[in-house]
């Protein structure tokens, strides 16, 4: 079976919806309460991948997607 790493899928997710959007990743961080420090980490390939549900939502919210968006698995994956 192949192995996702979803918090990274995710992380990619909303770095690609947070562009589309417009918004850097500082006024994402102010418009959900949270430090730019933190989006830098959850965007980050390096950075530690922790964030509660809530964050998500929130991240949703501001993004104007849904969470099925930021959770959706790139096919591409399964290519690998």
């Amino acid at each position: 079976m192949y192995e996702v790493n979803i918090y990274e899928q995710v992380a990619k997710n909303i770095k690609k919806y947070r562009k589309e959007a417009g918004l850097t990743q500082a006024e994402l961080a102010e418009a959900i309460g949270v430090s730019h420090e933190f989006i830098r980490r959850i965007e980050s390939k390096k950075g530690k991948k922790t964030f509660s549900f809530q964050t998500l939502w929130n991240i949703s919210k501001v993004l104007h997607v849904g969470i099925d968006k930021l959770a959706e698995i790139d096919p591409e994956e399964f290519k690998k």
